[in-house]
């Protein structure tokens, strides 16, 4: 059994503080203060930073929390296979899913006795959306969302940002009369408007309601005009307009 802390960093990134027995693990520290408090507080030790990417705003903590606290610092590489990553009592799976980044990763902890799985997506998948294709390849971005949505439905999405109320309100352009969307839609308003943080979404959930995952449905290729079209295409014009949105 383990726990998932989420900790504000920067203006809206999460970063992700997991513990079990008394020694931790840290998701994309952007900074590094909110992991030392937190890590004060709970008396855990921290054993590595691991990073989805490299960007700047997931990696800036690593070296004050490596000099602080002796961690280990761990950063994906662009390469291909998903890989099995053992830390401490954390046996994650490092999900190979290029898009966003050529060397972005999901960190995946499959499920235990009494506890669903959890996988930590960086900016790769996001409640209600996905990242920019900075690698501007849609293909590789649709293949990956596509390794995700093949998690177990149950399991609990920790994404890198708090974008979920301007995904759903992006969303609804698309379906304005989708309820589900609605409802999501509804929930961002929510937890906005209580300051409240807006992790964990499902796999479930993300099935249900993502625009982008959804781009292969034949209700999704009729709200934007493009029936005849390839799953990759419509993925693909879906960004472009959330780019602009």
């Amino acid at each position: 059994m383990h726990t998932v802390m989420t900790l504000g960093t920067l203006a809206d990134n999460y970063t992700y503080l997991v513990e079990s027995k008394n020694e931790a693990v840290v998701i994309d520290p952007g900074e590094a203060s909110p992991v030392l408090r937190a890590l004060g507080v709970s008396g855990a030790r921290l054993l590595a930073a691991v990073c989805t990417h490299g960007h700047f705003d997931h990696t800036g903590g690593n070296e004050e929390l490596a000099h602080r606290t002796g961690c280990k610092v761990l950063l994906p590489e662009a390469s291909t296979g998903d890989t099995a990553l053992a830390i401490g009592p954390f046996a994650f799976t490092v999900l190979r899913t290029p898009g966003h980044s050529a060397d972005s990763v999901c960190l995946y902890l499959p499920a235990t006795d009494g506890q669903p799985g959890d996988v930590f997506t960086g900016d790769t998948l996001f409640c209600g959306g996905c990242g920019r294709l900075f690698t501007r390849s849609p293909e590789a971005m649709w293949a990956s969302l596509q390794k995700l949505a093949a998690l177990p439905q149950q399991t609990r999405v920790f994404c890198g940002h708090d974008y979920m109320l301007e995904n759903y309100e992006f969303a609804v352009t698309l379906e304005p009369a989708n309820q589900a969307v609605r409802t999501r839609l509804e929930e961002a308003r929510a937890l906005a408007a209580d300051g409240s943080v807006t992790v964990p979404s499902t796999i479930a959930a993300e099935r249900e309601t993502n625009p982008f995952l959804r781009s292969g449905e034949p209700a999704m290729k009729r709200v934007v005009g493009m029936e005849g079209a390839g799953d990759v295409e419509v993925f693909a014009e879906i960004r472009r307009r959330k780019d602009r949105f």
